[in-house]
């Protein structure tokens, strides 16, 4: 018994002192999107989950370049993988593929699918943002019967996944690309939104691809008494779920942010540790439609898991 009770107490001290696996996630956001805190708490709980450390990483200047040197600075601390959105693959794909040359596992999140495995990522979850800016240009079109002139709001003109998802609403709506930019300001969305409204007044739909976004765009149309504009938006906020209750958004585009990060850690942990398992495709977390049908079941996870 003395010789059983030594020789567990001896792997409960290796198995203590061996390391922690460590994943670093980097995102594009300047700390001011709502996103992206959903996403960290989802890689943040499966890293507790399997007794891993866990970093989030983001630029708060929001420019590309800093964001590419984050990416630089993981690798060269050799984590056991790194997640990251890849907004800007111009800009991005250098640091991503110097970390897969590294030897270091990639999983991309959120955009940049199209281009993940040419930078050497192993997969990567999120959701096409073809189809999803496709899909809500039909689901409108079919609702309305028709629409006069469409406008997206983009808050990231950088970002080729929200130009994506402009292109394919406008692909399904029959419409040319009609874009601003209304920056990452709150402030800033609802007075260029307000500006564009006014200025051409056959605008009667309004395309907000964030959620803070969306609820500055709400602000805006009620500032300029458009009540009538359509406004169909991208993501979840409690905001964004009571504006849809109340009629002043038609629907909302779900992606699913906490299984973006959660899946990333989940599957990083499972190549590392059960020799090399991986699913052998990427996997959409969206696109889903929140509406007022069901609104109210999604209320609780608005802003949190969703």
């Amino acid at each position: 018994m003395k010789k059983l009770l030594f020789a567990s107490a001896a792997l409960a001290f290796v198995a203590g002192a061996a390391s922690a696996d460590r994943y670093v996630l980097i995102t594009h956001t300047m700390g001011t999107d709502p996103f992206w805190p959903i996403v960290e708490t989802g890689g943040r709980e499966a890293a507790e989950q399997i007794g891993a450390e866990f970093e989030h990483n983001f630029a708060p200047s929001g420019d590309m370049a800093d964001m590419a040197r984050l990416i630089e600075s993981a690798t060269a601390t050799q984590p056991d993988g790194i997640i990251v959105s890849l907004p800007d693959p111009d800009a991005l794909g250098g640091a991503v593929t110097a970390a897969t040359e590294a030897g270091i596992p990639v999983i991309t999140i959120n955009s940049g699918e199209e281009y993940s495995k040419q930078f050497g990522a192993m997969m990567h979850i999120g959701q096409s943002s073809a189809v999803a800016g496709h899909g809500a240009g039909e689901r409108l079109l079919e609702e309305k019967g028709e629409i006069g002139r469409a406008l997206c709001l983009n808050h990231e003109a950088f970002n080729t996944d929200l130009v994506t998802r402009c292109e394919g609403f406008f692909d399904a709506i029959g419409q040319d690309l009609n874009m601003i930019d209304v920056s990452n300001d709150v402030a800033q969305i609802t007075t260029r939104t307000a500006a564009a409204l006014q200025s051409d007044p056959e605008i009667d739909t309004l395309l907000a691809v964030a959620p803070h976004t969306c609820e500055a765009a709400t602000t805006a149309i009620e500032e300029v008494g458009a009540e009538d504009v359509n406004l169909v938006c991208f993501d979840l906020s409690t905001g964004v779920i009571n504006l849809i209750e109340a009629g002043k958004v038609d629907f909302t585009i779900d992606q699913q942010p906490y299984m973006q990060g959660y899946l990333g850690v989940i599957f990083l942990n499972l190549y590392n540790t059960r020799s090399g398992m991986m699913p052998p495709i990427d996997v959409p977390s969206g696109p889903g439609f929140v509406d007022q049908g069901n609104a109210a079941a999604v209320q609780a996870q608005a802003g949190t898991y969703r």
